[in-house]
């Protein structure tokens, strides 16, 4: 998933709530992204957003959503110039697990 564009200044002012939720919700149609293997975002200046199929399950992706990001910080921090994960290794990790033709983890 790329990256969610932050709120306009009037996103901010008017109908904060309903304006995160849309900035979400088209970057999910933007890149077709399925929300069941995706059950959480980052929006710019905010804390993560999580869903799932029970309240739980939703703070689970949450936690989760945490953890990747201090993963993340921890690994810039050891090579700053590391660069983001080439999509290629990016899918791979993804689709053998999640894909049409998953092989890895529980189906």
């Amino acid at each position: 998933m790329g990256t969610l564009k932050p709120l306009a200044k009037i996103g901010v002012k008017e109908d904060y709530e309903r304006n995160t939720g849309v900035i979400i919700v088209e970057k999910f149609h933007e890149d077709k992204l399925d929300p069941d293997h995706f059950p959480g975002a980052l929006v710019p200046y905010h804390g993560p957003f999580s869903w799932g199929s029970d309240p739980m399950k939703a703070v689970y992706h949450a936690i989760l959503i945490e953890e990747v990001a201090k993963t993340a910080l921890y690994t810039i921090m050891l090579n700053p110039d590391g660069g983001p994960i080439p999509s290629a290794l990016l899918d791979k990790h993804f689709l053998r697990k999640h894909g049409p033709d998953a092989y890895y983890g529980q189906r």
